[in-house]
C-alpha cells in the first residue's frame, strides 16, 4: 500500500468504524521524525514545495517534511505562506537526536 521508503510501510493498520457504521482499515499516525530545523526559506512567486524539497532535501517526495514542519497535514495550507520552514535530515537509528 505504501512505497518501501514511506514511515507508513511498516505500521499495522487496524479496524475502526467510520460514521456511517462501517468497519474501515485505518493506518495510524505516524512518528514524528525528529528533524532540527535548518532554516527558514523566503518563497518567491512560482517557487513549489516540491522543487523545494528536492534542492533542500534531496527528494521532491519528500515535501511532506515541510509541510510537517510548518505544521500543517495538506501542502495547499501553504500556497499563500511566504516563509516556509525547511527541516534537515531527521536522525536515524544510531544517531544522536
Amino acid at each position: 500500500m505504501f512505497d518501501p521508503q514511506s514511515r507508513y510501510a511498516s505500521l499495522l493498520p487496524y479496524p475502526a468504524t467510520d460514521r456511517r457504521g462501517r468497519t474501515v482499515l485505518v493506518v495510524p499516525a505516524a512518528e514524528d521524525p525528529g528533524a532540527a530545523l535548518l532554516g527558514y526559506h523566503l518563497r518567491l512567486e512560482g517557487q513549489y514545495l516540491d522543487h523545494l524539497a528536492a534542492h533542500y532535501l534531496g527528494d521532491a517526495a519528500g515535501y511532506w517534511r515541510i509541510c510537517e514542519a510548518a505544521g500543517v497535514m495538506l501542502p495547499e495550507a501553504l500556497s499563500e505562506v511566504r516563509e516556509l520552514p525547511i527541516p534537515g535530515t531527521p536522525p536515524g537509528p544510531g544517531k544522536a537526536g
